[in-house]
């Protein structure tokens, strides 16, 4: 089955991309999402045109996915994909109406999202290992890589940011007299993290380090490869946020993704009283209800209390 794409759909993509901006990430999901949409059309109806497109079609290919084995969070991602598209399309009077009113995403299980305990987390903090047999011994090494993956470590714990918001820092973004750091997140909206003490030394003793074994480093982008002095990939930091969780076993969640150092920085500050909607925008998240998955955790923190002390707790 050879791809396809509508022409409209091409325009959008460029709207996206080039007025609003939308992450490299983001951009390559809705062209996935629309190439598919529309290789499917082609691949069952012809050359259907756009107005022609109705809520039985949209529904005949989401029920294609779902029988191919997408996950309904997919699944739904691909339909906002279609609305925003769809939206575009009646902007542009390419349609009189969009098909999606009629079309209801699949339901989703809740699952609460893994996080690193305290003193899991405390390990990471001393530089000491937590594996059997090696207890102790320091996961960080003391050279440049070893304070690259500290750090790494450090800034995504201690203030939340996305992987793509860390790759993005630059040294620039750091006020070291205020301790804060400026983070561009999703949209190109800007938010300000407060920093401690600690971890502001622990910034500027990195960027001397650098300044000192990289001929060309001059903190335009804060993290850099500690061998090439070029600018991080995601993937990069996903390779090195696994490989020390595992190999530590700093923790025993399954999903050892950079993202659960965001999803830890979330519940500890639940968990310790912090104000909801404070974290919402240390977060950077558009809405509460994206902040609230948080307060599961705290709740069963408060559960396990309730039946440790309570004389009728069991």
């Amino acid at each position: 089955m050879s791809e396809v794409i509508h022409p409209v759909a091409t325009r959008f993509l460029a709207y996206i991309q080039l007025e609003k901006r939308y992450s490299a990430h983001t951009f390559a999901a809705y062209q996935q999402d629309l190439t598919q949409f529309f290789t499917f059309i082609q691949s069952q109806y012809g050359d259907l045109p756009l107005p022609g497109i109705s809520h039985s079609h949209v529904r005949t290919w989401l029920a294609w996915l779902m029988e191919q084995g997408i996950v309904a969070k997919s699944v739904n991602r691909k339909i906002s994909t279609l609305k925003s598209f769809f939206k575009y399309a009646l902007r542009q009077g390419e349609m009189s109406q969009t098909p999606m009113t009629k079309v209801t995403a699949p339901k989703i299980g809740k699952r609460l999202p893994g996080f690193i305990d305290e003193k899991g987390m405390q390990a990471v903090e001393d530089n000491r290992s937590m594996r059997r047999g090696q207890e102790d011994a320091p996961i960080f090494t003391a050279d440049l890589q070893g304070m690259t993956h500290r750090l790494i470590f450090e800034l995504l714990y201690h203030t939340g940011i996305r992987v793509s918001e860390l790759v993005s820092l630059q040294g620039r973004h750091v006020d070291m007299s205020n301790l804060t750091i400026k983070v561009l997140g999703k949209g190109n909206k800007e938010r300000i993290i407060p920093v401690s003490s600690g971890l502001r030394e622990q910034i500027r003793e990195y960027m001397a380090a650098c300044r000192r074994e990289l001929a060309e480093y001059g903190g335009e982008v804060l993290l850099v490869n500690p061998r090439t002095g070029k600018k991080l990939y995601r993937e990069y930091v996903y390779n090195v946020v696994k490989g020390y969780l595992t190999h530590h076993q700093i923790t025993t969640i399954s999903k050892k993704s950079p993202h659960v150092l965001r999803h830890t920085f979330a519940t500890h500050l639940t968990n310790n009283g912090a104000d909801l909607n404070a974290v919402k925008e240390l977060l950077g998240h558009a809405s509460l209800a994206s902040t609230q998955v948080y307060t599961h955790n705290s709740i069963e923190k408060l559960r396990e209390a309730y039946r440790k002390a309570h004389p009728k707790g069991e």
